[in-house]
Order: C-alpha cells, then sequence, then structure tokens
C-alpha cells in the first residue's frame, strides 16, 4: 500500500479474495470501472465470468451460493443493470440462498436528483433481499463485506445488496483488506430437544418435512440416517428433492407446486410434522389450505436457523432455534426413537405409485427416458431447471441420491436453468451437469450459450419443445377450454443455435434416438444440446390438453 493508499475498488477486490472468492459473475459497467481494472491483476485467483445478460449473471450467482453454500457474487451496473438483476435476488431470497450483489451507483454528489441511471437501492430491494445499504466511504469497505458474508449466511441464508458509488470506488483510502470472520449457528435447547423427542415417541403419524438453505453435506447425511434408523417418512418442499436420499424406503416425494393427492392426503393424515428448515411457503401447504392457520390439527415441532421463520404462519407446539446440521447431528447421534415402518410404506407406496402412473403418448415418452437417464447419471451430477410444466421431469422422475444436486428456483423464475448450469459447471468442474429446460424457459436465457462457451462451461442442455408456454396453457384449458390466446410460441432453430455457439446439437424426435443422441452430447468436449419435440398434447405426465378442456369451466 502507497502512503496514499488504495482505490476503493482494489480494496473491494481484495477484501473478497480475502474471503475465498473464487468466481464472480456480472456485465461490465461503467460504474464499476474500478473494480473491473482491479480484477485485471487477480488473475486466476478470483474469476469474473461474464455474462450476456444481468439477469443470466444473477442467476448464476444464486445457484453457486446454492451449491458450495458460499455467497454466490455479482456485479452489475446501475440502473438497468440493478433491475434486470432483480430476478436473481428475488430466487435467492425464496431460496433461501447466500447471495451478494454489487451494484454501480451515480456519484455521490449526484445522488437524489435523479441522476441518469440512479435507483434508491433500499427502496427497491428492500423487500426481496436481507440487507441492502450503500458504501459512501471506501474506508468502510472492509467492514461492510465483511457484515455483508455474515448476514448473507446466518440465520435463514439470503441475498445482500450493496450499491457502489463510482466516485468512492476511484477514491483512495489507507483502510486494510479485512480477513473473514467466524459465523456462529445455534444449536437446540436441551429442553426443547428432549420435548421434541418425547413428541415423536408418542405419535403415531410423524412426517418429517424438511427443506431451505443452510444444509451441510454432514446434515444431508445425518437426517437420512436418523429418517432410515426409525422408519420415518421424510417428505421435501418445493425443489429441495437433493436434501434426502430418493433411493430410500424414507422418502416419500416433495410438497411442492402440483402436489399429487397421495401426498397432500398423507400430510393431512399425520398427527405430528417435525418441520426443520422450512418456511411454510404456499406450495407446501396447498396455498396455507392443507393445514389450518394458524393452528393445524397435527402437533407442530419447527426448527429453523432463524428464530424468525417460527411462528411466522403456524404457531407451533414446540420450538427450536437451531441450524439444521447442529439438530440433525443431536438426533442422528441420539437413541432410536420408534418405528414407522408401516405408515412410512404407506407413503413411499404413494411416491411409487404416482411414479408408476406417469405416461406420455406422443413419439417421445420422457417417462422412459428419465428412467434411463436414472441409470445412467452419475451419482454427483448435477441437475439444473428453471420453471414450467416440463420441470415436472427432473423434480419427480429423477432420482436424488448419492452426492445427485438439484438447482432449481422456488420463486418459479423462468430461465433460471441454464444459467445455474453454467455456474454449476464452474463451481464443480469434474461433475455431470445436467440442464433441463422448456422452449418458453429457454429463450428467456438462451443467449448464455454464449457465456458457456466463451469461458468453456458447456453444460448437457434437454430442451422440451411443445411449442407453448405450457402451465400457462394448462390453466388456460382449465378455465377457459379451447380458446388459446397468448400461448403458442413460434420456436427458432435451436440444433442451429446451439451449433452456432459451438455445442453438439440434436434434435429428438422419437423415444429411441435419445440414448445414442445423449451418448453424443456427452462424448462432446462442447457442451450439447438435445431438442425433444413433445407431443402438445402431453401437457403433463399425468393429463393431456384434452382432459383439461374436459375439466373446464368456460367454453
Amino acid at each position: 500500500m502507497s502512503e496514499t493508499g488504495i482505490q476503493g475498488g482494489r480494496l473491494l477486490v481484495e477484501c473478497l479474495v480475502n474471503h475465498g472468492v473464487r468466481a464472480a459473475f456480472g456485465v461490465p459497467g461503467e460504474s464499476y470501472l474500478a473494480v473491473l481494472d482491479a480484477l485485471h491483476d487477480v488473475g486466476s485467483r478470483l474469476r469474473l465470468v461474464v455474462s450476456r445478460h444481468e439477469g443470466g449473471a444473477s442467476f448464476m450467482a444464486e445457484a453457486w451460493g446454492k451449491l458450495t453454500g458460499q455467497p454466490g457474487i455479482c456485479f452489475v451496473t446501475r440502473g438497468p443493470g440493478a433491475t434486470n438483476a432483480a430476478i436473481g435476488v428475488h430466487t435467492a431470497m425464496q431460496n433461501s440462498t447466500p447471495m451478494i450483489l454489487f451494484v454501480g451507483q451515480v456519484g455521490r454528489e449526484m445522488r437524489r436528483r435523479e441522476a441518469f441511471q440512479e435507483i434508491d437501492y433500499p427502496a427497491f430491494f428492500g423487500d426481496i433481499a436481507k440487507w441492502v445499504t450503500e458504501i459512501d466511504n471506501p474506508a468502510r469497505i472492509p467492514e461492510i463485506v465483511a457484515r455483508a458474508f455474515a448476514v448473507a449466511t446466518s440465520g435463514r441464508p439470503g441475498p445482500v445488496v450493496i450499491a457502489l458509488p463510482q466516485d468512492m470506488l476511484r477514491a483512495p483510502t489507507t483502510a486494510a483488506a479485512t480477513q473473514p470472520g467466524a459465523i456462529g449457528h445455534p444449536a437446540p435447547d436441551r429442553a426443547g430437544l428432549d420435548a421434541a423427542r418425547a413428541a415423536l415417541r408418542k405419535a403415531e403419524r410423524p412426517v418429517l418435512l424438511v427443506g431451505g438453505g443452510g444444509w451441510s453435506e454432514a446434515a444431508r447425511a445425518d437426517l437420512n440416517r436418523f429418517a432410515e434408523r426409525n422408519r420415518l417418512p421424510v417428505a421435501v418442499v418445493f425443489r429441495s428433492q437433493d436434501l434426502v436420499d430418493n433411493a430410500s424406503a424414507s422418502y416419500v416425494g416433495d410438497a411442492g407446486v402440483g402436489m399429487a393427492p397421495y401426498l397432500a392426503g398423507f400430510l393431512g393424515d399425520a398427527d405430528l410434522i417435525l418441520a426443520i428448515n422450512i418456511r411454510f411457503g404456499e406450495s407446501t401447504t396447498q396455498g396455507w389450505r392443507l393445514f389450518d392457520v394458524p393452528r393445524m390439527a397435527p402437533m407442530l415441532v419447527h426448527a429453523h436457523e432463524s428464530a424468525r421463520e417460527i411462528g411466522k404462519i403456524y404457531q407451533p407446539d414446540i420450538a427450536l432455534v437451531t441450524s439444521p446440521e447442529n439438530l440433525m447431528h443431536e438426533l442422528a447421534a441420539g437413541p432410536a426413537l420408534g418405528d414407522w415402518q408401516a405408515w412410512r410404506d404407506r407413503g413411499r407406496k404413494g411416491f411409487l405409485d404416482m411414479r408408476a402412473a406417469a405416461r406420455q403418448q406422443g413419439a417421445v415418452d420422457m417417462v422412459e427416458i428419465c428412467a434411463w437417464l436414472d441409470r445412467q447419471l452419475d451419482n454427483d451430477a448435477i441437475i439444473t431447471n428453471g420453471a414450467g410444466n416440463f420441470a415436472i421431469w427432473p423434480s419427480k422422475f429423477i432420482t436424488y441420491t448419492g452426492g445427485r444436486r438439484l438447482l432449481a428456483p422456488q420463486s418459479g423464475a423462468m430461465g433460471a436453468g441454464l444459467p445455474a448450469a453454467i455456474a454449476a459447471r464452474l463451481a464443480a468442474p469434474g461433475r455431470q451437469v445436467l440442464c433441463f429446460a422448456g422452449d418458453g424457459d429457454f429463450q428467456m436465457t438462451m443467449a448464455e450459450m454464449g457465456t458457456a462457451a466463451q469461458e468453456g462451461l458447456q453444460p448437457i442442455i434437454l430442451l422440451l419443445n411443445n411449442g407453448m408456454y405450457g402451465t400457462i396453457r394448462a390453466h388456460q384449458e382449465r378455465n377457459y377450454p379451447g380458446r388459446v390466446s397468448g400461448t403458442e410460441i413460434r420456436n427458432p432453430d435451436y440444433v442451429a443455435i446451439a451449433r452456432a455457439n459451438g455445442f453438439h446439437g440434436e434434435r429428438i424426435e422419437r423415444t429411441a434416438d435419445f440414448a445414442p443422441a445423449f451418448a453424443r452430447a456427452a462424448a462432446s468436449t462442447t457442451g450439447g444440446l438435445l431438442e425433444i419435440v413433445i407431443d402438445p398434447e402431453d401437457i403433463t405426465p399425468f393429463a393431456r390438453l384434452s382432459d383439461l378442456r374436459a375439466a373446464g369451466v368456460g367454453g
């Protein structure tokens, strides 16, 4: 450090390096040129992945945070850059994912005059981030960066937004880069833990309902050991399938969007819900109708790392403020509490019967394709998806066993799958990464194929093409049958686009063509896109458009 110090932008980068940040995602902007200049000198220690759109960059940062447990870092410019990136912030909040978004800001002397691209970031991001702040003095960069990491990773993990006035980033400071501090995680109090164990012993039909962020590999392993030792049924909340071994007899399915009737009935018949790290969202509770609010009929034991999530909607009989890792360690290491095999097997049978009932009548059968994938995918494969009816396949018909992971948006954000897959390829370079996408979903962030090619981070993409916004069409046919409006899609030549971006590309129109095409895509050193043409009538694995029209109320 010189006698006059260093620029704020360089100090910020040094702080990130000291905190172990290996990658950042973003789109360059003039409002944070000083940061870009500092990144030039850190080389491979902190890699900047340059995206094609700020929404894609923020999706990448969110996926990095979910996969690694460390805050995903995103840099965007002021105004339009920040608004574009908001989709990833919202996704991180609903996924409970640690993330830090750094946003360029107008110069300090220009504030509150509606300067070019000026936004009041606390007002704009206030409801979708854990903390929003602005650094107005470069000497405070180490303090605020350290606090951002603590806020993003403690309690219920989530996104932090930090505004960076461009003149502050150029201003000198003699402050030194901070080192990372320890993050504390609460353990269950003895009285509460004893009460929870006693309640479980008395229960005849208990269900573990698990989800949320902040799960370590040790916590996942202890969850599986505890459930299997006691033959307890475990259901997961929306898009949290990778928390428990789906091949285990204890796994009974996902309480998510489009919850299967068997699981809704199973949860409704429970006499105790042990809710671990969940926030009782809309999909988990079928719009808060599955259980009465604020007191549900079954006994509720609610454990969460953040006290703010306990009692927010449902009032628990027993409350435990604890991290999932500390709770599961105590439960797995403790004595056996009972044997609920018959009750568990009822839930497991419902899950297996649901899978067996799925069908597709067109030339392409995704039931068969997913069964084949289940046999072929690596045990530590990473699956990603965005939003749409196509997401039923990776959520209900891929078995998350071994070390397989699912990166998907609980926010229902279309376009998340491809950016998430790119981030996964960077975070876990030796692992197989497979992205499921729909045609409408894929076009939201299709430009990120250029990012993948430029950065050498190409995944395998399964693009399910049915020529429509399928989820909305399903609702449309159910409520206004035969009156199609705004849900048709005229698609481009996806294979040509894939090849133009250096990917291996093929179009699949028959089930038998999938396995050899997937083998060729997997063998490609530049990733692959397989466009799978789906019969438009096959709106879900359980119903066709004609079924929904027949059930509609309009005409």
